[in-house]
């Protein structure tokens, strides 16, 4: 495991989501009504960040075509996505958020 400090719970505020650079990935981090998730930001569907879309609850939308999501286990909920998002594992420690990089 290599749990990285992506952001503190400062940062990312509930119902929100903030993308952070891990190296050669880009980590997309939602609060879920004070939990945090941690998924990659690529759509499966279609290269596309996450990022721009929008969260609602713990599914985010894609921008570009309009899938969707679910945060908390990576998996696609509505069409045209049909592959789920890589997860991460997150931990909590004093208000920082770190993220298992190799998840």
């Amino acid at each position: 495991m290599a749990f990285i400090k992506l952001a503190t719970t400062d940062d990312i505020k509930t119902g929100k989501m903030e993308r952070f650079d891990a190296g050669q990935t880009r980590i997309l981090i939602c609060n879920v009504e004070g939990e945090f998730f941690a998924v990659d930001d690529n759509c499966t569907h279609e290269d596309a960040s996450l990022y721009l879309g929008a969260l609602h609850g713990d599914v985010v939308k894609c921008s570009l075509h309009g899938g969707k999501f679910n945060v908390r286990t990576g998996e696609p909920v509505e069409e045209p996505a049909c592959v789920g998002l890589r997860t991460y594992a997150i931990e909590l420690r004093d208000g920082d958020i770190y993220v298992d990089i190799d998840g």
